[in-house]
């Protein structure tokens, strides 16, 4: 009994000294949602650090992450936190679009032989923008059932990406939206270089018409709530009415 106390002991302790140790990597429970996680890695953005939200869940086949950490440096410190505080491994992670705060850890991934996905044009766009690849593909609109869990891919059309996928939890009603979803801290659209603005807000209606009552939703930065869908959509309104 002493010795399963001192074993769980250490193991509280070796969290909390990582968490003291490491403010490039926040892991959040997300309140209400048993098994998911939410993680923010950093970068620095015109000499301003900038958080990336991502995500995983765990199943009893293993953990399954959505989208990588921003910061290199964060991959196996992810790794290493997510075995130490639930004692699984990870088994997959499915990148929703190409940009780097999404795909560039996916090398680091595959090399420690966890599978890794992404839609067929995320791959296209990887491969012509020379970002890190996924081993494996799907079409856009997909569903997995991983470990007692169901969840969707879903493509809504383009927004703040020619490919950006949202993942859709249809029991929990939890909506991983990545960075086609702004955060209600966001007050612009942010990175427009691939921004077509009237797509964009095609699309963003388009998913509040098929998910239009979520619990959660979780946007690529910044905090996380129920309202960013239809905050994204008064943002692409605004942009529009001010163009």
């Amino acid at each position: 009994m002493l010795k399963k106390f001192l074993f769980y002991f250490v193991c509280i302790m070796a969290i909390f000294h990582c968490q003291a140790q490491n403010k490039k990597l926040l892991i959040s429970p997300l309140r209400g949602f048993d098994n998911f996680y939410v993680y923010t890695t950093y970068q620095n953005v015109g000499n301003v650090l900038y958080p990336s939200n991502s995500m995983y869940l765990i199943t009893k086949d293993g953990v399954v992450m959505f989208d990588t950490p921003w910061d290199t440096t964060q991959f196996q410190p992810l790794l290493d936190s997510i075995k130490i505080k639930h004692n699984k491994k990870v088994i997959m992670c499915i990148s929703t679009h190409h940009h780097d705060d999404r795909t560039i850890g996916l090398e680091f991934l595959r090399g420690n032989g966890i599978k890794t996905l992404s839609s067929k044009l995320t791959l296209e766009l990887c491969k012509k923008y020379n970002e890190k690849q996924a081993q494996y593909v799907f079409n856009n609109d997909t569903i997995f059932n991983v470990g007692g869990y169901k969840f969707e891919v879903y493509y809504p059309g383009e927004g703040h990406s020619k490919d950006n996928i949202v993942i859709w939890f249809p029991k929990q009603k939890l909506l991983y939206g990545g960075c086609f979803i702004k955060s209600t801290e966001a007050n612009n659209l942010g990175n427009m270089d691939e921004v077509n603005v009237e797509k964009w807000k095609i699309s963003a209606l388009n998913l509040l018409e098929k998910y239009p009552n979520p619990e959660m939703i979780i946007p690529g930065h910044f905090i996380w709530n129920k309202k960013a869908l239809k905050h994204t959509i008064k943002l692409l309104k605004k942009y529009e009415n001010n163009k």
